[in-house]
């Protein structure tokens, strides 16, 4: 639908409604699409495509993707997140970094005097050349329109606050008009919680716009703070089809606990973990900078180098992510109940070049940070989720016996509902008693294997026809020795 608001452009809009209308039209007579729009299975706990495949959202944080890199830069990472099996591109039209006063690689800004009601064509078309090349590659863009900061919050950023209930509307028509036949889902919030009622009207007059302007019924969620879910302001609201929760920035973060809470809203949406911990982002990094200062003066001089890279690792005190830890977090929250992970890493979501200033001190480049373990491990997390039915999946926990603490030793469990599989996790290699009860009329044709998270290889693993209880130990143990025991059954239960 047209937005009158945007008048400079028609003719191009007019050109994209169009295109987007033989598109849908190609789709429903039986041609075949680039891509198929996900949706919320009827039960409301995974997400699935055209064909009622259940889709695996495997995550990577690209805040700065259309803001930061050129075009042929940008291809370049969207090429490495598929050869690496992401699944989903997170990325902001109105960017954390000052992005509508900051122009883009090209010089351009998004926004003519920085008014939500003019957008600039040149701005856009940048993202239409990003938007397409996801496509391409069979990826799905999350696309957050705007940062929060470009709201009133309690957390100020660059900002400027330029939203209201009506350009927040027309803003959303316009987004949607010109991306809603693409492989986008909708992220709204952008690291912000609701400051007001004022704050929550104009969200919802954002995502209104959204399906105002969107060809096909459009996936919206929610992207709250740290420690916040967005159920909490939104989940009875009808544009929201999925929950979303930002665990945060520490190590052993209890994401177990955020899935349970989802569980238990009703009605049920599935939900995902839209931002933990990055890989080599400093644990705990707002305890030693100073965000009142502009980037280059938020730590003291001899931190960083003069590319602007992390030379005294001493600073952080805590440490910092490392691929263990976010590996840990996938595991905990697909076994938990969720339906996505999203894969970080601290010179990615920022796009962070050497000698630029940056938001948070990196330890590389973004170019760099590509093919940081972390990012090599997200590869065997989407195939071990793909190599069963994932839509059949739920947390088990009847599957270990005995004591199961919460905390860095936390063992994850999960099943299948027809009993032809399960998953458990052992993060630190633990030697644990495997409580096989419910598959006691069926343990000779039980076969079960040891996962390697880091390297995705497989060992057999022998188990005990005659006994239900059963004591396993894994190939190795102790922190970073993480192991999956995966669990097939030749007849279910």
């Amino acid at each position: 639908m047209k937005s009158p608001l945007f008048t400079h452009s028609q003719p191009q809009q007019k050109s994209l409604a169009l295109m987007g209308c033989l598109v849908w039209l190609f789709c429903l007579t039986g041609g075949t699409c680039l891509s198929s729009p996900i949706k919320v299975n009827e039960a409301g706990t995974h997400l699935i495509k055209e064909d009622n495949r259940a889709f695996v959202w495997v995550g990577d944080t690209a805040w700065e993707l259309f803001h930061r890199l050129s075009r042929e830069e940008a291809v370049e990472y969207l090429q490495n997140r598929a050869e690496k099996g992401f699944s989903v591109i997170q990325a902001v039209v109105l960017a954390e970094l000052d992005g509508v006063r900051t122009p883009n690689y090209y010089g351009d800004l998004p926004l003519i005097d920085g008014d939500p009601g003019k957008p600039n064509e040149a701005y856009f078309e940048h993202v239409d050349f990003i938007v397409e090349k996801v496509e391409a590659l069979g990826l799905v863009i999350g696309m957050l329109p705007t940062w929060g900061d470009k709201l009133e919050s309690v957390n100020p950023g660059a900002g400027p606050v330029i939203f209201n209930a009506e350009n927040a509307h027309e803003f959303g028509a316009f987004l949607g008009e010109r991306y809603g036949e693409k492989a986008v889902v909708w992220i709204l919030g952008g690291d912000r919680n609701v400051l007001n009622l004022d704050v929550y009207h104009t969200w919802n007059a954002m995502a209104n716009g959204i399906e105002k302007g969107s060809v096909r019924d459009p996936l919206i969620t929610y992207h709250p703070r740290g420690t916040a879910i967005s159920a909490w302001w939104f989940h009875s609201a009808e544009w929201l089809d999925f929950n979303m929760y930002q665990s945060g920035h520490e190590r052993f973060n209890n994401v177990y606990d955020y899935a349970e809470s989802c569980r238990n809203f009703a009605p049920r949406k599935p939900f995902v973990d839209g931002e933990p911990a990055y890989e080599d982002i400093a644990i705990r990094f707002w305890e030693y900078m100073d965000f009142s200062k502009p980037y280059s003066e938020r730590v003291p001089s001899n931190v960083l180098d003069d590319d602007g890279i992390i030379a005294d690792l001493s600073h952080f005190k805590d440490g910092f992510i490392k691929p263990y830890d976010v590996r840990l977090h996938a595991y905990w929250n697909f076994l938990s109940g969720a339906v996505g992970y999203t894969y970080g890493n601290n010179a990615i979501w920022q796009m962070f070049r050497k000698g630029d200033a940056n938001a948070i001190p990196a330890l590389t480049d973004w170019r760099d940070a590509m093919d940081r373990p972390g990012a090599h491990d997200m590869r065997h997390v989407r195939d071990l989720f793909e190599s069963h039915p994932f839509h059949l999946l739920q947390p088990d926990q009847s599957l270990i016996w005995g004591q199961n603490r919460k905390g860095p030793q936390y063992i994850a469990a999960a099943s299948a509902t027809d009993g032809s599989y399960a998953y458990i996790y052992l993060p630190r290699g633990e030697l644990f008693t495997l409580n096989l009860e419910k598959w006691s009329s069926a343990l000779t044709g039980l076969q079960a294997q040891w996962m390697d998270p880091r390297t995705g290889r497989f060992q057999p693993v022998e188990l005990n026809e005659t006994q239900v209880l059963q004591v396993l130990s894994p190939p190795t143990s102790g922190e970073g020795q993480d192991w999956l025991l995966v669990l097939d059954s030749e007849s279910g239960r």
